[in-house]
């Protein structure tokens, strides 16, 4: 099934050379025939099919989806919208970016596509580090699985300078267990959000994504 036409890429466009308040509201219509309902569409069946292999997932799109306002509280970016429409589709959602999930990104530049946890607390944090220095094989051979490495690359993340005592020895093994983040990031075409394969291929990035998200979910718990 197509979610979405052209009109969804040419709107970004034409918003990235206009981003004022007069445009976008003489053509909030079009914004929301390309943009918000049809997101909202894709979303719930997004979800519909991450709850057969999830059924953990309770959410409804509009507890995943960002606003298009960008936030210029503290963004030097003073542009009052953002060029991009995302989610957190997680048991979570867009209230809790610590619960692992999968995190979407669409713009005309590519689709982006994240998973693990970013905004991690400090108690979250030392779980995941006690976890990974239980067993630091369990977790290198998650994230050395081939399907993630050639879906995601590696973990990514700010890390520690220095190494707390009691994590040195699993260091040497592990070095991840310095990290303060713990998130990975693919990227597809932006012809992708347009495409009949858009859920197909978004699931199967989700199921490679998931043995890791749920390692991660067990461990900030």
């Amino acid at each position: 099934m197509q979610y979405f036409t052209n009109d969804f890429v040419d709107f970004f466009e034409e918003l990235s050379e206009n981003n004022h308040k007069e445009w976008f509201h003489a053509h909030k219509k079009r914004y929301e025939a390309s943009i918000k309902i049809p997101f909202e569409i894709f979303i719930g069946k997004m979800i519909q099919e991450i709850q057969k292999y999830d059924p953990k997932l309770e959410i409804m799109p509009k507890d995943c989806i960002l606003r298009i306002h960008n936030d210029i509280r503290f963004s030097k970016d003073k542009s009052p919208y953002n060029l991009h429409y995302t989610a957190f589709v997680s048991r979570g959602g867009r209230k809790d970016k610590s619960v692992p999930g999968m995190f979407l990104r669409f713009s005309p530049e590519m689709v982006g596509i994240m998973g693990g946890c970013f905004g991690i607390s400090k108690e979250q944090l030392y779980n995941v580090r006690t976890k990974i220095n239980q067993d630091p094989s369990e977790f290198r051979r998650l994230i050395e699985n081939s399907d993630f490495v050639q879906k995601f690359g590696e973990i990514k993340g700010r890390a520690l300078k220095r190494i707390p005592k009691e994590w040195k020895e699993t260091y040497k093994k592990e070095p991840l267990i310095a990290n303060k983040q713990f998130y990975f990031v693919g990227e597809e075409a932006p012809s992708l959000i347009t495409s009949e394969s858009l859920i197909d291929e978004l699931m199967t990035y989700w199921k490679v994504m998931h043995p890791v998200n749920e390692y991660l979910t067990k461990a900030i718990q």
